[in-house]
């Protein structure tokens, strides 16, 4: 019915983040090791995954909304990527942060950017510059 399947997920982010990212890996490669069952014979596109950041917290050991946790959650998907041959892309979200309506979810709107609103880059953006090249 379908030319490709796309997911958008958000392991160790909404489900099983902070220090329950080693959860989320598992999580994440059940439901993959699922899909994989199936025998689809069709690419998968990740069209939405990442992690809210704000681009001047940095944290050791890394918690969640430092740069070092976005870092350590898209290397996680990576790594997990890597394993699967029908993955065929990867669409993070997002190219830079934005402003949202207001709620507890979020302060000043949606971190999960590469970019700032001001369009400079955070760690993440090197480490996605290097993947890609």
């Amino acid at each position: 019915m379908c030319d490709i399947v796309c997911l958008n997920r958000y392991y160790g982010w909404y489900v099983a983040g902070g220090p329950e990212i080693v959860n989320a890996k598992r999580m994440l490669m059940d439901e993959l090791n699922g899909w994989q069952d199936l025998k689809l014979n069709k690419p998968f596109v990740f069209t939405k995954f990442g992690a809210d950041t704000l681009a001047s917290l940095h944290q050791l050991p890394d918690e969640m909304w430092s740069q070092e946790y976005q870092n350590e959650y898209y290397q996680m998907y990576f790594d997990i990527f890597k394993k699967y041959p029908f993955i065929q892309g990867e669409l993070v979200w997002n190219f830079a942060d934005f402003k949202t309506s207001e709620g507890i979810m979020r302060v000043g709107g949606n971190a999960k950017g590469v970019f700032t609103r001001e369009r400079e880059p955070k760690d993440i953006a090197f480490v996605l510059r290097k993947r890609w090249r």
